[in-house]
């Protein structure tokens, strides 16, 4: 009997997401605005939101509400990139539409 093993890619670990990047996800919207303004504040210049699927939205929720509110006329937005991601397996496959926000602070 032989085994067959599938090579998956790994989900990437903790250790491997860069710092100065903020995943949206469940949370309330304030959470991500004050993990953006937290990370700002703390000496970081730029910065990444990334979301994907229906978070996306509120992923541009947060960029705005931190550039309107809290840093007007401080924050740039540097790079918007979108995408697709394939999840699932093979016959459950599925796109989701992904997007990074770059944010960089004005000195």
């Amino acid at each position: 009997m032989t085994e067959h093993t599938n090579a998956q890619k790994a989900p990437p670990t903790r250790n491997s997401i860069p710092s100065n990047t903020i995943f949206i996800g469940q949370k309330p919207l304030m959470s991500y605005v004050t993990a953006v303004v937290m990370q700002i504040n703390s000496g970081g210049q730029e910065l990444a939101v990334k979301a994907r699927g229906r978070m996306i939205s509120q992923a541009v929720d947060v960029v705005e509400v931190c550039r309107r509110r809290f840093f007007a006329g401080k924050l740039n937005i540097t790079e918007i990139r979108i995408g697709t991601e394939v999840l699932g397996e093979e016959g459950q496959s599925r796109n989701v539409s992904t997007m990074e926000i770059k944010l960089e602070k004005k000195n």
